[in-house]
C-alpha cells in the first residue's frame, strides 16, 4: 500500500485556522495548537452572540415602547393588547422606532389602543 503524506492538506489546515486567528494576543495567532483553541471558542462564542443578540433587540424595543407608551399615558402591555384587538398588525422594532423617531404617530398608534381596551 502507498504511504500517503498530509504535507499539502496538513498546511492547508493549518493556514484556515492562522487565517481566522488573525488579531489575537500572542501565542494565540502564531502556535497551531493555541490558535485551534481559540478559533474554536471564539466560534462557539459568535454562534451563542448571534441567537443573544435577537434577545437583546427585543428587550430594547420593549423598553422603548413601554417609555413612549407611558408618555402617552399607557403602558407597554395594554397598548400592545389595544392593538392587538383593534387589529393593527404593527411589530415591535417599528414601534419602537415610531417612540423614538415620530412622537405624533406613535401617539396615534396608542390612542387607538386605547379606545380598542375601553
Amino acid at each position: 500500500m502507498a504511504r500517503i503524506k498530509r504535507a499539502v492538506n496538513a498546511v492547508k489546515k493549518r493556514r484556515k485556522v492562522f487565517k481566522l486567528s488573525k488579531g489575537y494576543y500572542g501565542a494565540k495567532s502564531k502556535q497551531y495548537r493555541a490558535a485551534s483553541q481559540q478559533v474554536m471558542r471564539s466560534m462557539a462564542y459568535a454562534y451563542v452572540g448571534r441567537k443573544l443578540k435577537k434577545r437583546e433587540y427585543r428587550k430594547l424595543w420593549i423598553a422603548r415602547i413601554n417609555a413612549g407608551a407611558r408618555i402617552c399615558g399607557t403602558t407597554y402591555s395594554r397598548m400592545i393588547d389595544g392593538l392587538k384587538k383593534a387589529g393593527v398588525d404593527v411589530n415591535r422594532k417599528v414601534l419602537a422606532d415610531l417612540a423614538v423617531n415620530d412622537m405624533a404617530a406613535f401617539k396615534k398608534l396608542a390612542d387607538i389602543a386605547v379606545e380598542a381596551r375601553a
